[in-house]
């Protein structure tokens, strides 16, 4: 198995990786890595020696190439990821290898230049890839629901509700992706229009961060682990208002608020369902391992380099909705998903609604 962990660059910034899931450069892959990417390709020395994965040949099977994003798009695949490690007879295939990288357009860039096979990326960035590929990936399961959180700082409790923010200045992370579409959405739903009933500034996590902590502000939408670190290291100063998650599930809208999807280079799928079918087997299984095992899961987390330590993990995980959910149900799921992306900015969705191709059929 051969495989990749973040260099302590990437440690040091990985409270910022939440909006790897989200981010305006996810929209635009681009074919020209980052120094974070250049860290964490595959192309560079591995942390261990690379090894032949058993029962398989570099003639017959090659690897199933898989990768995952630093913060909550990679938190449920932790598991996974310490099994490839050091349990490889637990899992239902042998042959993987995998890579933790720290921006969306990273695994864009892999997975249209057929460098990698399955990766998790950002609801919104996979339809917009399908889109741009014609075709070229298929989500083929839903790995976490929503990620956002809505924080009051200066030690008040004034906000309780997406409708306490009228009136509001918010700073918030990921202008052009997901949260932005997703606070529009929720702001519009509850009778509230960004710029004229609530002033949004958008700003970099790192930054809004700072400000929430300092007490420049009183009022961010942040994702999670970056939101559970400022609550951490607020003192009480700072506190979750609205977990964005469940002000979306009180819309009672039939929807759901998905942040995580799971891709597949179609080819790939198309050539090796038996493989997607056994990685999924896997991946539901380590979700699963985290949700029930937060301890020793928020410990391997903080080990894959995913959070930056084992505490910021364990107050994070309850907080990243973490799911599996595949076939008709993920289907469902995400059509319903992407039509209110289209109902808030058809170029969310990379202009045009896509077609049922999207969507892996299965074996």
């Amino acid at each position: 198995m051969r495989h990749v962990k973040p260099t302590a660059f990437l440690l040091a910034v990985s409270l910022l990786f939440a909006l790897a899931a989200c981010g305006p450069a996810a929209d635009e892959p681009s074919n020209v890595p980052s120094q974070a990417a250049q860290s964490a390709a595959p192309s560079q020395e591995p942390s261990a020696a690379p090894t032949e994965s058993p029962g398989l040949a570099d003639d017959e099977t090659p690897d199933v190439r898989i990768a995952v994003l630093s913060g909550p798009t990679g938190v449920g695949a932790a598991k996974l990821l310490d099994s490839i490690d050091n349990d490889p007879a637990a899992l239902h295939m042998s042959g993987y290898s995998y890579g933790i990288y720290t921006d969306n357009s990273e695994l864009a860039a892999g997975l249209t230049k057929g460098d990698i096979d399955i990766a998790t990326v950002a609801s919104n960035v996979a339809v917009n890839l399908y889109n741009k590929t014609d075709g070229g990936i298929q989500v083929i399961a839903v790995g976490t629901l929503g990620v956002l959180h809505i924080l009051e700082g200066g030690g008040k409790t004034e906000i309780n509700s997406m409708a306490d923010l009228a009136g509001r200045t918010v700073y918030a992370a990921g202008q052009g992706a997901n949260p932005e579409y997703v606070l529009r959405y929720l702001l519009r739903e509850n009778g509230l229009e960004m710029g004229r009933d609530v002033e949004v500034v958008f700003a970099d996590a790192s930054e809004i961060s700072a400000k929430l902590l300092s007490g420049d502000i009183e009022c961010a939408m942040l994702p999670v682990p970056a939101a559970t670190a400022a609550i951490m290291k607020s003192e009480g100063k700072v506190r979750q208002a609205v977990d964005m998650t469940e002000a979306w599930d009180g819309l009672r809208s039939g929807s759901q608020l998905i942040m995580t999807a799971v891709v597949a280079r179609t080819e790939f799928a198309q050539d090796n369902p038996d493989r997607v079918a056994a990685f999924l087997e896997d991946y539901e299984a380590s979700i699963d391992y985290v949700n029930n095992n937060v301890d020793a899961a928020a410990e391997l987390v903080a080990g894959l380099g995913i959070t930056p330590s084992a505490p910021i993990a364990k107050r994070a995980i309850p907080q990243c909705h973490l799911a599996f959910i595949s076939g008709t149900d993920m289907m469902a799921a995400m059509s319903d998903y992407y039509a209110v992306l289209y109902s808030v900015d058809p170029a969310a969705v990379g202009g045009a609604l896509p077609d049922d191709g999207i969507y892996w059929s299965g074996r």
